[in-house]
């Protein structure tokens, strides 16, 4: 173990050492090559309604079709306007969250929103 030795790109650790052609961090036993790229940092996916729009956590939408509820009598309608709409990474198929006067909770999909 030397100074020149690079810091492990998992934990930080200074405690790292060479091994085989890899270099081998003695806190996370993580193993990789030296002068190999870091991996990319993961991205959040980008989620975009019916007409290609990106959306965003706080955003005002349209619903553009009507839309049944389960346990209610009335649809959604179109054209209804869903304000401060939260994006979830997709439970299923939906991937907003949202609270619409007379309903109440909802979980819509992207594709039957209009960004307002």
């Amino acid at each position: 173990m030397t100074d020149t030795e690079p810091p492990c790109p998992e934990c930080a650790s200074e405690y790292t050492y060479p091994r085989g052609g890899f270099q081998v961090c003695s806190m996370c036993a993580h193993e990789w090559e030296p002068g190999a790229a870091a991996p990319e940092a993961e991205t959040a996916p980008v989620i975009r309604d019916a007409v290609g729009n990106v959306l965003a956590d706080g955003d005002t939408v349209t619903v553009t079709r009507t839309l049944k509820v389960k346990g209610s009598s009335a649809p959604v309608k179109a054209g209804t306007k869903v304000r401060n709409i939260r994006l979830v990474d997709g439970v299923g198929d939906h991937d907003i969250e949202c609270r619409i006067d007379g309903f109440g909770a909802m979980q819509l999909k992207s594709s039957v929103v209009k960004k307002a």
